[in-house]
């Protein structure tokens, strides 16, 4: 099996809390790993109600949980809680686009200390990476961030990994993930890349739900995505190809599709590209 092909068939479709996921449910692929983003604008308990559907469907689901949406330690054990009653197995920790944070919590570094202190149960805990920067973090303090979660996730002798923001500059994506290898980040990467989806569906999403990823994309390279959004003219093979050739030297294990619910489409891509693979 071609490395290209074992990423692709082992893919993490992530979906979002919207009416229109339901129809889409049934096209999930059989025992697939799903994960359940959370948003300010639909609150944290949304994301733990389709964590649960989505296991009951019989599918592996990683809820996202937000440091900005929790207000203080007590909130962080219900979380924990939540993830030793459910058998929740991974779980995928991001600071939130909420303006301002409920409780005590501004990123991930902090709450990750007071969760990492509690019975959870887990066996791995995702965190995000971004290779093209933060329009709102400096480039140091991200980096920084992103060093110091592993720290804590070594110390606390839970295996982990990186999940990288919605991204399509391959050349800088490698060179973003060499430089962190040389400074010492050996958690295994995740690569960030959108399913098969339209150019509307992905402007409008992306204002709707606050993924701040996506505008700020769309801000910076919207020659380059009004190019790949025309018929015929996207395929995720573009962007994950060069990616699959430096898998081994650069420790990426797993694909993270953003199908912004268009599950369908990106099951029929899936199965398509492993026939031919």
């Amino acid at each position: 099996m071609t490395t290209l092909r074992s990423l692709i068939a082992d893919a993490r479709y992530e979906v979002i809390p919207l009416k229109n996921l339901e129809a889409q449910l049934e096209h999930i692929p059989a025992a697939a790993s799903v994960s359940v983003t959370c948003s300010f604008a639909k609150g944290q308990q949304t994301t733990l109600d389709l964590t649960r559907r989505i296991q009951d469907l019989g599918h592996m689901a990683v809820p996202h949980f937000s440091a900005r949406l929790t207000a203080d330690e007590n909130a962080v054990r219900d979380l924990a809680t939540f993830c030793r009653d459910r058998g929740i197995k991974e779980v995928f920790l991001v600071a939130g686009d909420a303006p301002e944070p409920v409780g005590k919590y501004d990123g991930v570094v902090a709450f990750l200390r007071d969760f990492l202190g509690t019975d959870h149960g887990l066996e791995r805990i995702g965190v995000t990476a971004y290779p093209d920067g933060h329009s709102l973090i400096p480039k140091d303090v991200v980096h920084e961030a992103l060093h110091q979660k592993q720290a804590l996730l070594a110390e606390a002798g839970i295996p982990g990994f990186a999940s990288t923001q919605m991204h399509f500059d391959t050349k800088q994506w490698i060179q973003w993930a060499r430089d962190e290898r040389a400074a010492g980040f050996t958690l295994p990467l995740h690569i960030g890349a959108p399913g098969v989806v339209d150019r509307a569906k992905l402007i409008s999403l992306s204002t709707k739900l606050d993924i701040g990823s996506s505008i700020r994309f769309l801000t910076k390279n919207s020659g380059a995505i009004f190019k790949m959004f025309r018929p015929g003219g996207y395929d995720p093979n573009k962007f994950l190809s060069p990616l699959a050739k430096v898998a081994d030297e650069v420790n990426i294990e797993g694909i993270h599709l953003f199908t912004f619910n268009n599950i369908q489409a990106t099951a029929e891509w899936q199965q398509k590209n492993l026939a031919k693979l």
